[in-house]
């Protein structure tokens, strides 16, 4: 994952060199393995269960089995993104079962059925750890009565090409659920459930991380109808009738079955930011966080990014040169309609940024960036990422890339890619969404 150790002085002197070490930092900063275990409580009188979803599930089920004592009774379910167990690690006293992300399948439909039957016969001597990462909304795919699973997928592919945010996403995802929004940690009562999270969504909030499934839910059945209407969601007709008689309703704060549950949060996206800058700090680079909770069109939000760089690079303006500049939060992108046989493009949300900033940078002097998203995969494609330098636009013309027609394609791995400029660590088996680093020099 990590690029190989290089000098301080190689680092100031090679700015791609630079933003890729912080976005290692960043990453390290979240890794289940160094934070996982000082938040675990003392075995319970009865059993033990673990039940979890996510990108980073096979981490936190390694971390969580190499913590727990030898002598305690352990067992338990967690589903992961295809590819995301760490290398080496063979569960011994878990199960790990890996699904598809961000389009469910029938492998984490089965693993759902199966988790929510593991939480039959608890008793109030029992302890339930609930190990919740971004990814798990697709993952735990169980959907509600009369829904199918080709109901569900057909939903979320609309709703990721919508443009939606994430939590808006989320509330719809959790009404069409029959575990998620709270209702897998109220199947568990009565034992006891605590949930450890690593957040990737803007806020922090609990009932938004892969759709809240051990949080009670304060959103509404009308409200996941009104962002279908204001997307343009089509859904199926016995969703509809779910959602308009309330049949799928979520529960409630104040539901006496989440009466003892306790949340711990293990890692955010404000934690990398600042270890990031922390990290640019000590090679005596000033360091500014704008933002963790940063959302809108990712070109859009490229563009904004761009804009904030020129001024400093120009007029010194809201800060002095050199210096680096972090941002986190969850952009979206709103694909466009294709063309009559033409291909889909290829991109995710950290690239689409990137492409819309380095029109803007128009070859700007002095400005580097990195987007990238820190579970290492940038929508489906095989890299977290991209960088941007001075010259990109000129490489690319040189290459007889359009930079506008392939942003106009959501299309952005195939401009960066035959620059060589792709960010590629493969999965980091951790979630706390897109990282981006501006080096203004």
């Amino acid at each position: 994952m990590n690029t190989p150790p290089a000098s301080t002085q190689d680092l100031l002197n090679q700015p791609r060199l630079l933003l890729r070490h912080l976005y290692d930092v960043a990453v390290a900063r979240a890794l289940p393995g160094q934070v996982l275990a000082a938040q675990l409580p003392a075995p319970p009188r009865g059993r033990t269960l673990v039940l979890g979803a996510g990108k980073a599930g096979g981490a936190m089920a390694q971390a969580l089995e190499a913590a727990w004592p030898a002598d305690a009774p352990l067992s338990g379910l967690v589903i992961t993104r295809y590819g995301h167990t760490p290398p080496g690690y063979r569960p011994k006293r878990l199960e790990l079962v890996e699904a598809a992300h961000p389009v469910p399948d029938a492998a984490g439909l089965a693993a759902a059925q199966r988790m929510l039957a593991l939480t039959q016969g608890l008793s109030a001597d029992d302890l339930v750890i609930c190990l919740i990462s971004g990814g798990g909304s697709a993952l735990l795919s169980l959907p509600a009565p009369g829904l199918t699973l080709a109901d569900k997928q057909a939903v979320n592919r609309a709703l990721l090409k919508s443009g939606a945010a994430i939590g808006e996403m989320n509330c719809v995802r959790k009404h069409l659920s029959a575990i998620k929004g709270g209702r897998l940690a109220a199947a568990c009562a009565p034992a006891r459930v605590l949930s450890l999270l690593i957040s990737d969504v803007p806020g922090d909030e609990p009932a938004v991380i892969a759709s809240g499934p051990t949080v009670p839910d304060a959103s509404s059945c009308a409200d996941a109808l009104a962002i279908c209407k204001r997307y343009g969601i089509s859904l199926p007709a016995a969703a509809r009738q779910g959602l308009e008689s309330g049949a799928f309703e979520t529960p409630k704060p104040g539901d006496p079955r989440f009466a003892g549950h306790e949340l711990r949060m293990l890692a955010t996206p404000q934690q990398s930011l600042e270890a990031a800058a922390a990290a640019a700090r000590a090679l005596g680079l000033e360091a500014h966080i704008l933002s963790d909770e940063i959302e809108g069109e990712s070109r859009e939000v490229g563009r904004v990014h761009a804009a904030l760089a020129r001024a400093v690079a120009r007029r010194g303006q809201p800060f002095a040169k050199p210096c680096v500049i972090l941002s986190g939060g969850e952009t979206t992108v709103t694909v466009r309609s294709q063309a009559p046989g033409q291909a889909p493009g290829r991109g995710g949300r950290a690239s689409e940024f990137l492409l819309g900033a380095a029109i803007a940078l128009q070859g700007e002097p002095g400005v580097h960036v990195l987007a990238a998203d820190t579970d290492g995969i940038d929508g489906v494609q095989d890299n977290a990422g991209a960088i941007a330098t001075p010259s990109t636009l000129a490489r690319a013309a040189a290459l007889g890339l359009k930079p506008e027609a392939l942003l106009d394609a959501n299309d952005a791995y195939s401009f960066f890619e035959p620059l060589g400029d792709l960010v590629s660590p493969g999965p980091t088996f951790t979630n706390v969404n897109d990282f981006r680093a501006l080096l203004i020099r």
